[in-house]
């Protein structure tokens, strides 16, 4: 049986302001890639969102960005690298001691955003977040686009190398995502998310935004918790995916 590991990006909230829906999202996926304060997220949203997934038995992952609240960490930033590998690190550091307040522990570490397209080309970039990993004392596994500099960079420290598929955001004919901001580039019609999902995690396959289908192996598949209807779109990927004899399972 071919087992698919489901990650959503969670904790994406600041003060009293809240976006995802942390609780009922924790009941569907398996990996949480919790804010680690730099893109959203602040202590006390971490110390709960840590402890949420602690009591499911989900995985945490530490969901570093580059220093930009303002733009949610989606806005181009050219950081310095040794600069960008301590924020790294600082940032997993933040989300550990939480982690394990909660009886678990950092598990992985996926970029946000702006960094994690960055860091698929950009080979400053990627050394980087990878040094920023092994700054903070841990050989944890690196979740990224395959083919990236990113986990080129992570396998080549010693770091396991995960690839992840996206179900609700449109590829281009390179097997990079396209663009937020172009028309189509997120997915949000529940049938098309659902068969995306299962061609992704049956077949390895999908189609490009123009149309040419493409080869994309993965072990994990993010659902995007900041969309619209996530909580019930998430819940028809997991049963449709269980449903077509897959077992769906943290990577790690």
């Amino acid at each position: 049986m071919t087992a698919i590991d489901l990650n959503a990006d969670l904790g994406e909230g600041f003060g009293r302001w809240h976006l995802t829906e942390d609780e009922a999202l924790l009941t569907v996926v398996t990996s949480a890639n919790i804010a680690c304060g730099f893109h959203a997220g602040d202590a006390a949203t971490m110390r709960r969102v840590c402890a949420l997934a602690a009591e499911r038995g989900v995985r945490i992952g530490a969901q570093v960005s580059y220093r930009d609240l303002a733009g949610f960490g989606r806005r181009a930033m050219d950081v310095p690298g040794p600069e960008l590998t301590a924020e790294v690190a600082y940032q997993i550091g933040a989300l550990e001691v939480f982690a394990r307040a909660a009886g678990s522990r950092v598990a992985y570490v996926k970029p946000h955003g702006a960094l994690y397209n960055r860091a698929v080309h950009d080979e400053e970039q990627a050394a980087a977040v990878v040094d920023g990993i092994l700054l903070a004392g841990g050989a944890l596994p690196v979740l990224g686009l395959p083919g990236s500099r990113l986990l080129e960079y992570a396998a080549k420290a010693g770091l396991r190398a995960v690839p992840e598929a996206f179900a609700d955001r449109a590829y281009t004919e390179r097997g990079t995502l396209v663009p937020r901001g172009t028309e189509g580039a997120v997915v949000t019609a529940a049938e098309e998310v659902l068969a995306r999902s299962l061609g992704l995690a049956r077949d390895g396959r999908v189609t490009a935004l123009g149309g040419r289908e493409m080869t994309v192996a993965a072990r994990s598949l993010c659902l995007h918790g900041d969309t619209a209807g996530a909580v019930e779109l998430a819940r028809r990927v997991r049963r449709g995916l269980e449903s077509a004899g897959l077992r769906v399972k943290a990577f790690v």
